[in-house]
């Protein structure tokens, strides 16, 4: 009896502590989040980005800081072409920044770098040189086959 009581009473701690866990979030995997790279990468991501901590996401290949989520990657998505967004370099990786006008969102992706990886992200809450330092060392586990031509800021965090 003392037994059956004590293996309730861990189940019950089990169980609360799962109750205690950040929620799981929602994120759409990448056309190419299957490539071996990602997975690659995604093994050594930062477990905080600033003061937000990782979190489960529902996708492969994905990953989120901070409930609600204050910083989203995903790895596999489209690698970008020549464009006029500005093209930044942190830590060796280049990276296009693109600012989404009516939300102040930024969506930042590898350049020269298959597959591709964005990160998408609120400069008012997390600044974007704090989220792109600490993601530079997982960044580079996908080999860099191309470099930004004009890089509007290059910095070593």
């Amino acid at each position: 009896m003392v037994r059956n009581s004590a293996i309730a009473g861990i189940g019950m701690l089990s169980l609360a502590s799962l109750a205690g866990c950040a929620s799981v979030a929602s994120v759409d995997a990448a056309p190419d989040a299957a490539n071996p790279l990602c997975a690659e990468m995604m093994v050594v991501l930062p477990e905080a980005i600033d003061d937000a901590e990782h979190r489960s996401t529902t996708s492969q290949a994905t990953s989120a800081w901070g409930d609600p989520s204050k910083v989203v990657l995903r790895c596999g998505v489209e690698v970008p072409g020549p464009t006029t967004d500005p093209c930044v370099s942190v830590n060796d990786v280049d990276w296009v920044a693109h600012e989404d006008e009516a939300t102040g969102i930024w969506t930042l992706t590898t350049y020269g770098r298959t597959p591709a990886t964005e990160v998408v992200l609120d400069p008012n809450v997390t600044p974007s040189s704090t989220v792109l330092a600490s993601l530079s060392d997982a960044a580079q586990k996908i080999p860099a086959s191309k470099q930004c031509v004009s890089v509007d800021k290059s910095v070593d965090l």
